[in-house]
């Protein structure tokens, strides 16, 4: 990668997110931006009850912290900020419906969010406030993301390593460090970075343990930063800093891209199906091909999804799934969903993914292939192609070249209210109105000062 020696990579971030301002962001940057937290909520509410919140939430309440002025999303009580953002971290990543960045193949939501509502809810701080931190941990942590490279993906979950330095990034700005404070954020958090990608072979609940503990940290690193302890300062492009011991192809230019001209938080993409983002380029291929066919699930003997080297990676890692969570990055089982029930929701993977004979029956055909044109054009772009041999003979194929939640392809907000009602409903941590009335006070949040509880539920 080269050592960086030209380049304070690290001090230029800290610099843009010290001296970011909402008056100085963008208006569809900022639309974009409640957009997204629209989506997440739905997400951190759709985790209620899942087994790692739940231990999560234990852990809060056995470590001193019962109440206090932060939200636990998913449930109707309150913590420490530190604990609302590791428990709210976790929850925002169970349901697989968090958004994504496609050229870092990063979540920022699920670690963004959950670490600058805790803390700004605890400060008193504006809805303008959480707006402009919001901004700032996502275009520092897709730029991690992408400064780190596809070598750091194949080994290192990138939403745990590079969300510790975006959190830290986002709550710098919540409590108004300064750069130099701000850079020592960054550098106490990238030490801290962690999150391996073996927990899929296990059906492990790591996965969520990465988000919980990356807004965590950050905002620990954020907090000590503020009361004097200092970072590394070159903790991302130094010799011996993440890239030098997390990846072997990262660029350092990629750090300060067009910083302050190109919005990278626009770029971010949200997910339809409920599984990992890998599987959906193919997932939105055989949907348009069996339609397009009038096929059946039955009258399909085989599918190949061409896919890039990424996927097969992380999915090729699950040739069996034992849980739920496990079956969402299972291609034959986001395939089998897909050509089965014509959807791949909470519902269908709850109900029917490890239970419906017909979704395994239909998995045992389906096989991936690394693809050329695919794999050279990931992450920038996420194509999606499949062949399928019929039954009765026959070799077709279909490609998606946009699949549906990225910008070009993007949900409307009456599709991204939706949504998060529906997640919100799914093990009834909130009611359609109380989700609702959370949605419409995150898309008038400039207005909000200081920033209240987000979901306001009525009495049982």
């Amino acid at each position: 990668m080269g050592d960086g020696t030209n380049v304070e990579a690290t001090h230029e971030l800290a610099r843009f997110v010290a001296g970011l301002r909402y008056d100085r962001i963008p208006q569809p940057v900022v639309e974009k931006t409640k957009d997204l937290m629209v989506d997440w909520l739905g997400s951190a509410l759709a985790g209620k009850d899942a087994r790692p919140v739940v231990a999560l939430e234990r852990f809060a309440a056995a470590m001193g912290a019962p109440t206090g002025d932060a939200e636990i999303i998913p449930d109707a009580a309150t913590t420490s900020a530190l604990f609302a953002a590791l428990i709210n971290g976790a929850a925002s990543h169970v349901a697989e419906q968090d958004d994504v960045h496609n050229g870092s193949v990063f979540h920022p939501a699920a670690v963004v969010f959950p670490a600058v509502l805790a803390v700004a809810q605890s400060e008193r701080a504006s809805g303008q406030d959480v707006i402009t931190a919001a901004v700032a941990g996502y275009e520092v942590g897709i730029r991690v993301g992408e400064f780190l490279g596809r070598s750091h993906y194949k080994i290192f979950h990138t939403t745990g390593t590079a969300g510790t330095v975006a959190a830290a990034a986002a709550v710098a700005r919540v409590l108004g460090l300064d750069a130099e404070q701000t850079q020592h954020a960054m550098g106490s958090a990238g030490t801290q970075a962690a999150g391996l990608w073996e927990f899929l072979r296990d059906a492990a609940d790591s996965k969520q343990l990465h988000t919980a503990k990356a807004a965590a940290d950050g905002l620990l690193a954020a907090y000590l930063a503020r009361d004097g302890v200092t970072g590394a300062r070159r903790i991302l492009e130094g010799k011996q800093g993440m890239a030098a011991g997390m990846s072997t192809d990262a660029d350092v230019s990629k750090l300060v891209d067009r910083l302050g001209d190109r919005w990278a938080t626009v770029e971010t993409s949200f997910k339809w199906h409920a599984s990992c983002r890998h599987t959906h380029p193919a997932a939105d291929a055989l949907q348009s091909l069996m339609a397009r066919e009038g096929l059946r699930s039955d009258d399909v003997a085989r599918v190949t999804a061409r896919v890039h080297q990424g996927a097969i990676d992380v999915l090729g890692a699950v040739s069996n799934p034992t849980s739920v969570h496990q079956a969402k990055f299972s291609m034959g089982t986001v395939l089998g969903l897909i050509a089965v029930h014509n959807a791949a929701g909470l519902d269908e993977f709850e109900k029917r993914a490890l239970n419906d004979e017909r979704v395994r029956s239909f998995g045992d055909r389906v096989s991936m292939a690394l693809d050329e044109e695919v794999d050279a054009e990931y992450p920038t772009r996420w194509i999606g192609k499949v062949e399928v041999e019929t039954v009765d003979g026959r070799l077709l194929s279909a490609r998606v070249d946009v699949p549906k939640g990225d910008p070009t392809n993007s949900l409307t907000r009456d599709e991204l209210a939706a949504k998060a009602i529906k997640l919100g409903s799914f093990r009834g941590a909130a009611t359609p109105d109380e989700t609702c009335a959370a949605i419409e006070r995150v898309w008038a949040l400039e207005s909000e000062s200081p920033v209240g509880l987000l979901v306001r539920r009525s009495p049982r």
